[in-house]
């Protein structure tokens, strides 16, 4: 194979949303299609009109960076394929549905994409994404987030948490959220609670559960097929401040903080 023969396309889009006044919140997404990772002299821009106070995110190979804030944010894509076409990073707004869509063909393909995307504060947030790692940060408002295959960070956050990957870790760290929800088929999972929760169901099919909470009574149901099982927080049949804890080959921790 001769050099010239040799062809590396890179591309990289960068997503935004701006907060506009009541319930509206605009959604700009600007898209550069360059030789190197450093240029972006002729981007490509749309905007679309997010009407409710949901959004959901349909990604199908992208690693998702979303942050609750009052700014603009950038976002962007990177990847190069040899012998075939160019990476094509599509986008669309439909119902308050945002699709993200990366494709590669070639011999020898290597698609990795991130997106990062800015939510105004107040909006709720639904993520539904085939291949790629999500991480989600800030929020007041619920956050439902599922990947088929990758791993889910949640940090400082206060909404309702609704957390699951088939294949992939789950973190949620500093989050003060009166209800988590958290399922890993295929990996560990770790929450870290700053305030007393009412409700926390974490479970895995194969991997360890490790849950820290702030010093409080709570009633906890832990158990584990094959792994051991270690419960160190004080434990009341009536308290209103339930723990679930399942594993089916895997250990599981529920201490207090600083323990």
């Amino acid at each position: 194979m001769t050099r010239s023969a040799v062809q590396h396309t890179r591309a990289r889009t960068r997503t935004r949303f701006v907060a506009v006044t009541g319930v509206v919140a605009a959604l700009v997404v600007t898209a550069s299609a360059c030789a190197s990772a450093g240029d972006d002299k002729d981007p490509e821009q749309r905007s679309f009109a997010l009407q409710g106070r949901t959004l959901t995110v349909d990604s199908n190979d992208s690693a998702l960076d979303i942050v609750a804030a009052d700014s603009n944010s950038s976002g962007w894509f990177q990847g190069s394929v040899t012998l075939g076409n160019d990476p094509k990073v599509t986008w669309s707004m439909e119902d308050d549905r945002l699709k993200l869509r990366v494709k590669c063909s070639g011999v020898v393909a290597d698609c990795a994409a991130k997106h990062r995307i800015e939510v105004p504060r107040g909006v709720s947030v639904v993520v539904r994404t085939g291949d790629g790692s999500v991480t989600a940060r800030g929020f007041d408002q619920a956050l439902d987030i599922r990947s088929e295959d990758g791993s889910v960070t949640v940090k400082d956050s206060t909404g309702p948490l609704k957390l699951h990957t088939d294949d992939g870790s789950i973190r949620a760290l500093d989050v003060r959220s009166q209800q988590v929800r958290a399922h890993s088929e295929d990996g560990s999972v770790r929450l870290e609670l700053a305030s007393v929760p009412d409700l926390v169901e974490s479970s895995s099919d194969d991997g360890s559960l490790t849950i820290e909470l702030p010093r409080e009574t709570y009633r906890v149901t832990a158990d584990s097929d094959n792994g051991s099982v270690k419960v160190s927080v004080p434990r009341d049949k009536s308290s209103a401040h339930v723990v679930s804890a399942k594993t089916q080959d895997g250990s599981i921790r529920v201490r207090a903080a600083g323990e």
